[in-house]
């Protein structure tokens, strides 16, 4: 039987996340922390953390579940933490995806190790699982969503800055001056009202607006795909510093995106497979405060017009019904080329899709809308890319040197 995180563990246990978003993983923590969760985020990486995840899980599975268990089951073996008081915590999303199994897998590779006494906390909006001893409460919610939004501008401006600064460290300094802000304000239990969110968007803005930048023509390119390997660098083998290196402008679109994906796919639910109507209203109340929200930050922008800003999740909702039904939500569904049209819109035309070998959803959805969005829009010149631990990072980078190759023949 599986152990349990109790009530009692709360007060001294240490749980363990992978790191899975850049930047909003540090909010997130510091989030979990005053509601009296002891989060800890694992930052391993590396040819050893990958080792790790092959040898307890099967070689068949999911290259998110290779990275993202791999760098829990490492750092239990760094003997860097006291085995008797920690914990593990996973993210289930509830879809038809094999994400959702990803808790049984780190069970079982628990028990491979000869821990099956470490807890495995499942972190769901769906409630898959509960734990006596964690409870994933609305509040703790909505603080979440505000972190995310933090980081989602945080990436926005970095992405924006960084290519064109003219004194390197200035956008990594930024970063982190406002990871520590927001860190702060958070163990005090500030900046989370809407008030405190608008005050800190637009003087976060003004502080990236002040980094001294050179005027150059960069090539755009925009990155879609499946949410783990989208965003974390152990997962697309650094994508976004190697397309710095390559004289790029990157453009990856929010987190929140993907969670406002999920609360609107509630509806989706109730109209076609007749689910409760609870859940759809919970789901359509949930996506209309973060849409609330998300029109904050649109705001704080609309001054600083060298900046090019989102869409709306609306504007995202319809580029992608020009595309392929809303029922097609296993995985990133309708999201993903809702999201690449939206980039192709913005002028990032040149689109990596980030796939995990394997993905049944994200190559059904990523390369089977292709061709579509093509038709939609013929100046679009979209790669799908794929990442695996058997995969070579050479011809990887040699496809998207291709796809920079192509791009620049055009301009």
């Amino acid at each position: 039987m599986a152990a349990e995180f109790t009530r009692a563990m709360r007060r001294d246990y240490t749980i363990l996340a992978p790191d899975m978003f850049p930047t909003h993983m540090e909010l997130l923590q510091a989030i979990f922390r005053i509601h009296g969760y002891r989060v800890v985020i694992v930052h391993d990486e590396g040819k050893k953390v990958i080792d790790t995840g092959l040898k307890y899980l099967h070689n068949d599975m999911c290259y998110p579940a290779i990275c993202a268990i791999g760098q829990q089951l490492y750092a239990l073996t760094s003997g860097e933490y006291d085995l008797n008081r920690t914990a593990l915590i996973f993210f289930q999303t509830g879809g038809g995806c094999r994400a959702s199994n990803y808790i049984m897998l780190l069970r079982k590779a628990l028990e491979k190790m000869g821990l099956g006494e470490v807890p495995v906390i499942s972190l769901s909006l769906t409630g898959l699982e509960r734990s006596p001893g964690f409870r994933f409460t609305p509040s703790m919610l909505l603080a979440a969503m505000r972190a995310i939004i933090y980081g989602d501008m945080l990436l926005l401006l970095k992405n924006q800055t960084l290519p064109y600064e003219t004194r390197p460290g200035d956008t990594a300094a930024v970063v982190q001056k406002w990871i520590r802000t927001l860190t702060e304000q958070f163990s005090h239990r500030r900046g989370l009202s809407r008030r405190a969110l608008r005050r800190n968007l637009r003087a976060m803005t003004e502080d990236f607006h002040k980094i001294p930048r050179e005027k150059k023509e960069l090539t755009k390119v925009g990155v879609v795909g499946e949410i783990y390997v989208k965003y974390a660098s152990f997962g697309n083998n650094g994508l976004e510093a190697f397309l710095l290196s390559q004289g790029c402008e990157v453009m990856v679109p929010g987190v929140l995106g993907f969670f406002q994906y999920c609360f609107a796919n509630t509806e989706t639910d109730r109209r076609y497979y007749g689910t409760p109507l609870l859940s759809a209203l919970a789901g359509k109340l949930v996506l209309r405060i973060s849409e609330n929200w998300e029109r904050e930050m649109l705001r704080a922008l609309e001054d600083y017009p060298e900046f090019v800003s989102p869409v709306s999740f609306d504007r995202v909702k319809e580029l992608a019904d020009r595309v392929i039904d809303r029922g097609v939500k296993m995985g990133e569904g309708w999201l993903l080329p809702g999201e690449t049209a939206q980039l192709i819109e913005k002028g990032y035309s040149n689109v990596v899709c980030a796939q995990p070998f394997g993905c049944l959803p994200n190559h059904i959805v990523g390369k089977g809308t292709i061709r579509k969005l093509r038709e939609l829009y013929p100046e679009a010149n979209i790669f799908p890319v794929d990442y695996d631990a058997g995969a070579s990072r050479v011809n990887q980078e040699n496809r998207i040197k291709l796809m920079l190759a192509m791009a620049r023949e055009r301009e």
